[in-house]
């Protein structure tokens, strides 16, 4: 993850290589994780294998940091790592994505330990309340049911029927925390009276993956009422407010492009599921939001091409930041875009 700095010009090679190591921060295995299955989709969508390589190669790297405990750590590589549930979650579909495409033991192994240990601390009513990262606040996780799509991915993959249920019973406790217009209590980093667009979108997102793996339609038809909402907040831009409050009015005047790309994408997903071309165009607009704000002519190759936690850039999620994540949700919904018309 670079940040944003807003240099212009050339400069020799040599003192660009030098800016580059000083100003990317170090490597971030819960990103990576779920970037594995992006690369994967490139592969396929591009018929360019050097995809795969590199996808292989993350999952090698994610396999070599794994904790001894089994665990992902939280944050950024460190030589003091904490442990992190929705770590281990994401990274999970990574190896479960690479697992399924090239059989290698290594990633089946890494896969069955995290699954263990994301069951191990699992209460029974499904949610995790002990493991969650010392990065966030450890009480508003429900969030996690994205971390609960990775474990039911691995158990989809490796035949883990406990790593199924454990899924399953994670999305049923999200649920709980759903109001009839669709906005979720404890569903922050930080704030739950008003949770980011950002870990709103990654519960609908974990809501259709589990519902699709379990086969359990009132997941779906769950996301699907958050995601309604969400199309009555948009404006005709685009815009979506990046903080949402309990009444789905926004309380921020800046818009998460991180969480506008994985809302884009669950449009995109449900119109596949569901066929109603509300869904489509709502996926367009967002996208349309994205595009115009996507730099692809900086001549700083650290934001060259990336896109902003939020904007204006000065917006509280990734202030000033260019985030791979954002990056790699805005891929993904291009991608699903094109290949429903």
């Amino acid at each position: 993850m670079a940040e944003a700095c807003p240099g212009r010009g050339q400069r020799p090679r040599r003192v660009l290589r030098r800016r580059l190591r000083r100003d990317l921060k170090d490597s971030y295995p819960e990103t990576t994780g779920y970037i594995i299955p992006t690369f994967l989709k490139l592969a396929d969508y591009y018929h360019d294998t050097s995809f795969i390589t590199r996808a292989v190669e993350m999952g090698r790297w994610e396999s070599a940091v794994q904790m001894e405990c089994a665990a992902v750590m939280g944050g950024r590589l460190t030589s003091t790592p904490t442990p992190a549930v929705f770590n281990t979650g994401m990274v999970l579909l990574g190896w479960s994505a690479l697992y399924e495409r090239t059989s290698d033991p290594t990633f089946l192994a890494s896969l069955r330990r995290a699954s263990d240990w994301l069951l191990g601390l699992q209460d029974p009513d499904g949610a995790w309340r002990k493991g969650n990262s010392q990065f966030a606040d450890p009480n508003i996780t429900a969030y996690n049911v994205k971390a609960a799509w990775g474990l039911c991915e691995a158990g989809r993959v490796a035949g883990i029927r406990a790593a199924i249920e454990g899924a399953v019973r994670n999305a049923e406790f999200c649920l709980t925390r759903q109001r009839p217009n669709g906005w979720l209590r404890d569903c922050c980093l930080i704030d739950a009276s008003q949770p980011l667009l950002h870990t709103t979108a990654y519960a609908m997102q974990g809501l259709i993956g589990n519902g699709v793996s379990a086969k359990r339609d009132d997941f779906v038809h769950a996301a699907r009422r958050t995601a309604d909402s969400l199309m009555s907040l948009m404006d005709a831009d685009g815009f979506i407010p990046g903080c949402i409050g309990p009444d789905f009015k926004g309380t921020v005047s800046w818009s998460c492009l991180t969480g506008t790309a994985q809302t884009a994408i669950v449009w995109g997903r449900l119109f596949q599921l569901t066929g109603d071309s509300r869904y489509r165009e709502a996926m367009h607009r967002a996208t349309g939001y994205l595009i115009r704000r996507h730099d692809i002519d900086n001549a700083d190759p650290r934001l060259r091409g990336g896109v902003p936690g939020s904007w204006p850039v000065w917006g509280a999620y990734g202030r000033l930041q260019i985030l791979n994540w954002a990056t790699n949700f805005f891929v993904e919904a291009l991608m699903l875009q094109r290949s429903i018309g």
